[in-house]
């Protein structure tokens, strides 16, 4: 009896290593943007020649698109749960589609921000960060496609039989894959997020001072 418990409190504090390495990797990630961030806010108020810099709206539009691409994605873990094989691929489609369109967004904002010669403005200092932490968030959601892309693939693969279809679905990593590929997503999003609105307080702080 006792074996039991101890086995079952293991278990129960056991982390599979995908939790771990996307764990490390968060903190990574989160760590880094806020290295940047702090840098540029301390740049922007402690230099005269340091402007804060609002992003231009299409940032917001692109805050829609990752948005709506984490609630398709959330979709498809209900589908998945619920064994709607269709609904399910559907919906993995359509938050490749979004992403895809949130990256060339993006590259539109970059554009946009070029025409209006703030790429090549050297009278403030501070803009180099807006480029930098945008680029490293679009590098990195471009490390997640493989892995959505990989998912796509193999839903349509496996899922043309009923065997195959109810193997797909009753496969615990292929469960525990889908989460934390979900939990990527989500974290993508908070992290856009976070950075739109730091960059508009930053500039609200900017005109106080």
């Amino acid at each position: 009896m006792q074996q039991h418990e101890q086995a079952d409190r293991e278990q129960l504090f056991q982390i599979h290593p995908y939790k771990i390495l996307l764990y490390l990797a968060i903190g990574s990630m989160s760590a880094l943007f806020l290295g940047f961030t702090f840098s540029y806010l301390y740049q922007v108020v402690n230099h005269d020649e340091a402007q804060a810099v609002v992003p231009p709206y299409i940032f917001l539009f692109n805050t829609i698109l990752l948005l709506a691409s984490s609630w398709l994605i959330i979709r498809a873990n209900k589908f998945y749960q619920a064994d709607d094989t269709e609904a399910y691929t559907r919906s993995l489609i359509y938050t490749l589609i979004l992403t895809l369109l949130f990256l060339i967004a993006q590259i539109a904002a970059w554009v946009f921000m070029y025409t209006q010669n703030i790429l090549t403005s050297d009278a403030n200092p501070s803009i180099g960060y807006v480029y930098v932490i945008s680029i490293l968030h679009f590098v990195h959601v471009i490390g997640g496609l493989p892995f959505l892309i990989m998912f796509i693939y193999t839903a349509r693969k496996r899922m043309k039989e009923p065997v195959s279809v109810l193997v797909y679905f009753s496969d615990p990593e292929k469960r525990l894959k889908l989460k934390l590929l979900t939990t990527y997503w989500h974290f993508l999003d908070i992290l856009w997020i976070y950075l739109i609105v730091f960059f508009l307080l930053v500039k609200i702080i900017n005109m106080f001072i």
